[in-house]
């Protein structure tokens, strides 16, 4: 995917960033020591080999110039630290960290090298591997997110920008929520529901968010592109910059696209019913997910209508349950 937020370095560049990193070890010798990344949306990524042979992984952040939606403030920041307080958790497959760079002397954003995961990833063979296998990934995805889960926050809301934050869930909330329609009149988009639509939708089932009383760490963005598997086991999860201290059920695994309401995944975690009000907060998570899909096509400018398109339909799906109900 190709999207105007990816900040492209040159090769001179790039061993500048990791000679600094790794103590004067430069580049490998030839072109295949340097391979993009393409499969993220957002930031610049690169799959790199050392002098000494060892394979890492770059990826560097926006450029100053490139419009961002609020929630995204310093999300790199928030990915790294993320990272490191998983990594905590053996439970938790997370890539070490091995140097992160918010200097921007070398490098006009923020940067950070990792560990190269092993496996493949799960976006790419997932059509490929046996339903039984499938079964079982997904089940092991359920529980790593429950571990994830499981780390507790001060506040809700993101880390890189406070203006997203509150003591409690329901305030915060609906200040996500109002950030991204916010980000969306910015570049005047239009949906085929009204603003006063959308909030009224929202607010029609904002008093099953006030069950929440315990911020905890949430991945948000865990879907198949963001894990690695080998041998019917997942090695590794990925792109945590994305995460804010919220409700589990937030999560990517606790969406409904179709098919099967209950997943191996849902399984996985523990859990596979949900209460009227649990229904009303994945509603209202699944319509803020199709906001920030709808409007991040305006501040990308991706090279296909793919994301958008999905947007679209599965915002009306999440209307018309929240006015229905």
């Amino acid at each position: 995917m190709e999207s105007k937020t990816k900040n492209k370095k040159t090769r001179e560049q790039l061993d500048s960033m990791v000679k600094r990193a790794f103590n004067g070890l430069g580049l490998a010798a030839g072109e295949e020591a340097v391979r993009e990344m393409k499969e993220g949306w957002f930031n610049a990524a690169y799959g790199l080999r050392l002098t000494d042979g060892r394979e890492v992984v770059l990826k560097i952040a926006p450029p100053p110039s490139a419009e961002v939606m609020q929630y995204e403030k310093n999300i790199m920041a928030t990915e790294v630290a993320s990272m490191r307080l998983a990594r905590q958790n053996p439970a938790i497959p997370v890539p070490e960290i091995y140097f992160y760079d918010n200097t921007h002397d070398l490098c006009d954003a923020d940067y950070f090298f990792m560990e190269k995961l092993t496996g493949d990833n799960l976006e790419h063979v997932r059509a490929s591997l046996p339903e039984p296998t499938l079964a079982a990934i997904d089940t092991q995805i359920g529980a790593i997110i429950r571990e994830i889960n499981r780390f507790p926050g001060d506040y809700f809301g993101y880390n890189g920008n406070p203006d997203l934050r509150a003591a409690t869930w329901k305030e915060a909330f609906l200040k996500i929520v109002e950030s991204v329609l916010e980000d969306a009149q910015r570049k005047d988009a239009t949906f085929d529901y009204s603003y006063d639509e959308i909030h009224a939708a929202v607010l029609k089932h904002a008093a099953a968010l006030d069950e929440i009383t315990q911020p905890c760490m949430v991945h948000w963005d865990a879907w198949n592109l963001n894990f690695f598997v080998q041998d019917g086991k997942v090695t590794g999860i990925l792109d945590f910059e994305r995460v804010l201290w919220a409700d589990p059920l937030m999560e990517a695994q606790f969406r409904y696209f179709g098919g099967d309401p209950v997943s191996h995944a849902m399984r996985g975690y523990g859990k596979t019913e949900f209460t009227p009000t649990e229904d009303q907060r994945r509603q209202l998570y699944s319509l803020h997910l199709a906001l920030v899909m709808n409007v991040e096509c305006y501040y990308r400018n991706y090279d296909t209508n793919d994301i958008f398109n999905f947007s679209k339909g599965y915002l009306a799906n999440c209307m018309e349950w929240l006015k229905a109900n």
